[in-house]
């Protein structure tokens, strides 16, 4: 009995330090929070340097976490929203609920950097992955006229969703919704998120799916096959940078910021290439890992002023659900 009496003090103790720890709170996207994803080792490394409990909140995809974010609005349990993009920044803003961050870092983005809200984590190139041994299309035109079939994601729910409208309206402006009418034949399925979708064309299910031109270095060094390869599209490839930011109503404000630093600090940074698979929003001491320097370099790099995409957004999403609807 005495044993146990000890053992339920100790117990009891530890607890009570656990309980003294404050917890920041990051909303974030699935694949993030996975067991395969950056969290895990995110999450370890960032606890032992804060002397707090980092609670990763997983919610489907980008686009889905800034609609979570405007329905809890100011009554949010996020300290942190880290999985918005560029085309995410500006409906963001209008919600007033984000805070100012201090930091600062040597960003290696194609783009300068200046927003003064949202700190960006990784980037890469969207890009139709497909198996490599077989023929793949040079641009979205010879897309459209291919037998291959496409899976996508929905834009009002997943930031590649989104990006895929704004890549089409960067190349054909006008002529999108036409690209779009001639592209509805190659679409086997439209998925809420990435990770479905890359499932599926996993399984088999379809030629090509929407992702990145990093998606073949995972199955070449986490897998060593090299069975996959990006479709280079001579119109140029749309450009995603992916950000977060601080809530202005977070209960441990310090916390958010030192979190904000940590991510662009290498500890964190090294993380994203192999587990991520995007490239570092700033490259590690250690560079970028063996297997990278095989993938796609886009021609030509293409993304839409933030100010702008929300504009075009609203605009492309017509388009692509007019042709859908035909």
């Amino acid at each position: 009995m005495k044993h146990l009496a000890i053992a339920a003090g100790i117990l009891t103790a530890t607890s009570a330090v656990a309980a003294d720890k404050p917890q920041l709170t990051v909303y974030t996207y699935d694949s993030f929070v996975s067991d395969w994803g950056p969290g895990p080792k995110v999450e370890e490394a960032f606890e032992a340097v804060c002397d707090c409990d980092l609670n990763l909140v997983g919610v489907e995809d980008g686009a889905a976490l800034l609609s979570r974010i405007r329905l809890e609005g100011e009554n949010t349990d996020a300290d942190v929203v880290l999985g918005l993009d560029t085309n995410l920044i500006a409906a963001a803003k209008e919600t007033d609920l984000f805070a100012l961050h201090s930091v600062t870092a040597d960003y290696a983005l194609p783009i300068q950097w200046t927003d003064d809200t949202f700190v960006p984590f990784d980037w890469g190139y969207f890009a139709f992955v497909h198996n490599a041994d077989a023929s793949a299309p040079a641009n979205f035109r010879e897309l459209a006229d291919s037998e291959a079939k496409i899976i996508i994601q929905d834009p009002r729910s997943s930031t590649p969703g989104l990006g895929l409208l704004l890549w089409v309206k960067a190349v054909y402006g006008d002529e999108a919704p036409a690209i779009w009418a001639d592209l509805t034949d190659n679409i086997v399925t439209v998925t809420k998120g990435w990770s479905e979708a890359y499932g599926l064309f996993l399984d088999g299910e379809a030629d090509m799916v929407l992702s990145y031109t990093t998606s073949p270095a995972y199955h070449l060094i986490a897998e060593e096959d090299a069975s996959k390869a990006a479709a280079a599209f001579d119109e140029g490839h749309y450009m995603q940078i992916e950000v977060a930011a601080k809530l202005a109503g977070s209960d441990h404000s310090e916390l958010a910021d030192q979190f904000l630093n940590f991510m662009v600090s290498d500890a964190f940074q090294q993380i994203i290439p192999t587990t991520n698979w995007m490239y570092p929003a700033v490259t590690p001491s250690s560079g970028l890992p063996e297997g990278f320097d095989t993938l796609v370099v886009p021609q030509k790099s293409l993304i839409i002023d933030p100010n702008e995409a929300a504009t075009k957004r609203d605009e492309a999403l017509s388009e692509w659900l007019g042709a859908l609807s035909q």
